[in-house]
C-alpha cells in the first residue's frame, strides 16, 4: 500500500484538530559594540499544531520535565525548524530544544516535524 500524499493528510488533520502556533525563525544577528547588545532577525509563520506535555518518563540529559512536545505538518512550513528557532504559543515563547522529522517511507518526503520545546 503506497502512502503517497501522507504529508497532505498530516496537514489536514493538524489543520482540523490543531491549535494556533507561531514558528519564529531566527536568522543571524549582529553585535552592537557600543551597547553590547545582539540583535536578531526573525520571521514568523503561523501554523496549526498539536501541543502536549512531555511525560516524566521521557526526561533525560536533553529533555526535562515540564518541556512541551509540538507536532506540525511539514506541508505547512517552507523550511524545517531548527534549534536556533522559537515557537510562540498563547504569548509564551519557547526555545526549540530538538527537532525530529518523520518521512514518508515510499516517497521520502517529510510528513511532519515533532519539536521539543522549553519555556
Amino acid at each position: 500500500m503506497a502512502l503517497k500524499g501522507l504529508d497532505k493528510i498530516a496537514a489536514k488533520i493538524l489543520d482540523t484538530f490543531g491549535g494556533d502556533v507561531t514558528i519564529r525563525y531566527v536568522s543571524g544577528g549582529s553585535y552592537n559594540t557600543t551597547t553590547g547588545a545582539i540583535t536578531e532577525t526573525t520571521s514568523d509563520t503561523d501554523v496549526k499544531g498539536h501541543v502536549y506535555d512531555v511525560s516524566v518518563n521521557e526526561a533525560n540529559d536533553l529533555i526535562q520535565a515540564g518541556d512541551k512536545r509540538l507536532i506540525v505538518a511539514a506541508d505547512d512550513l517552507a523550511t524545517a525548524p531548527e534549534t536556533k528557532d522559537r515557537v510562540v504559543i498563547s504569548s509564551i515563547v519557547y526555545q526549540v530544544i530538538r527537532v525530529e522529522t518523520t518521512f514518508q517511507e515510499t516517497a521520502g518526503d517529510a510528513t511532519h516535524y515533532e519539536l521539543i520545546l522549553r519555556a
